[in-house]
């Protein structure tokens, strides 16, 4: 078993990723997590912050989509009494409450250009002035980035800085959506069941093999965030009985159901499918089941390579 922080895996992928961040923990380098929502990037920053020299320093969590643009640089550098209208007290600032520790800005992505400039003087010069403030002044802080969007599409897109993409990515850790940890399904369900029945004071509920094939097939498109719901949901609403395949959440089964074959043609189960995740999942098998050969790929499943292409491209899938 592989953990880091509140991170674990019992997965080779992730535990490759674990080790890289380890390494990366006890360093200063700029740090840039990428990965799906619900793979753990905000979990992974705070593990790199303490298992860092800046542990017992504070850590400084900022969602950068949540912040309104007008408000947007007091709220990272902090401004002066009366610097503005409402101004009606001096602000310290997030990047200056993070003094000596770790400043996290997650959803990277979302900050609007001009700020980006700012955030890049930052990190180049390691000074902050405040809104209102005539002189700058120095601050100690490590910064870890992350993102869920594909910043080098973002730069293409001229909605991100080129210049603060390459400063923010001099050491990037990529979350394995849990789709790809072989392994940890099951192993983390079990793992949020006997915790959140510990916590209410309940029994764990029994799985069925049934119900655990469906819950391996799922998708998981929430990753593991969408896993611990689904945990907490079937030990609070089954705790101490069996749980079969009718007793998961609907989402789980109709986005895990396979099609039935029926002589020369599939059958749409009653409950229906998600077709998108679906049509995802089969793209993956029949890349895997090739070995990464993408022209075999397609030819398993009757596409020409460019159109197999299209829709990798089309999923993101690499």
């Amino acid at each position: 078993m592989g953990s880091f922080g509140s991170l674990l895996t019992q997965s080779s992928v992730f535990e490759s990723v674990i080790r890289s961040a380890q390494i990366v923990a006890a360093t200063e380098a700029t740090t840039l997590i990428v990965g799906e929502t619900g793979t753990g990037k905000e979990l992974m920053a705070r593990a790199l912050h303490e298992g860092s020299a800046r542990a017992k320093k504070p850590f400084v969590a900022i969602n950068c989509a949540a912040i309104p643009d007008q408000l947007a640089e007091s709220e990272l550098f902090g401004h002066r009494r009366g610097a503005f209208t409402g101004a009606m007290e001096d602000r310290q600032g997030h990047i200056r409450a993070a003094d000596g520790g770790t400043l996290f800005l997650d959803e990277i992505s979302e900050l609007n250009l001009s700020l980006q400039a700012k955030l890049l003087r930052f990190l180049e010069s390691g000074e902050v002035q405040p809104v209102g403030e005539s002189q700058p002044c120095k601050v100690d802080v490590r910064v870890i980035a992350a993102t869920n969007r594909d910043l080098a599409a973002c730069v293409a897109e001229g909605t991100f800085r080129r210049d603060l993409y390459y400063r923010l990515q001099v050491v990037p850790v990529e979350m394995p959506p849990l789709r790809e940890r072989h392994g940890d399904v099951v192993w983390l369900l079990k793992h949020f069941m006997h915790e959140f029945a510990e916590s209410y004071g309940l029994t764990v509920p029994r799985l069925t093999d049934q119900a655990l094939q469906v819950l391996q097939r799922h998708t998981w498109p929430g990753n593991v965030r969408e896993l611990r719901n689904v945990a907490e949901r079937l030990t609070v609403l089954h705790h101490g009985r069996e749980v079969d395949v009718a007793q998961l959440p609907r989402e789980v089964r109709g986005m895990s159901t396979p099609l039935v074959q029926v002589t020369d043609r599939f059958v749409l189960p009653e409950e229906g499918i998600d077709f998108k995740s679906l049509e995802s999942d089969v793209l993956r098998q029949a890349l895997d089941r090739a070995n990464g050969n993408k022209a075999r790929a397609a030819r398993l499943l009757g596409l020409t390579r460019d159109t197999f292409l299209y829709r990798l491209k089309k999923f993101a899938i690499a």
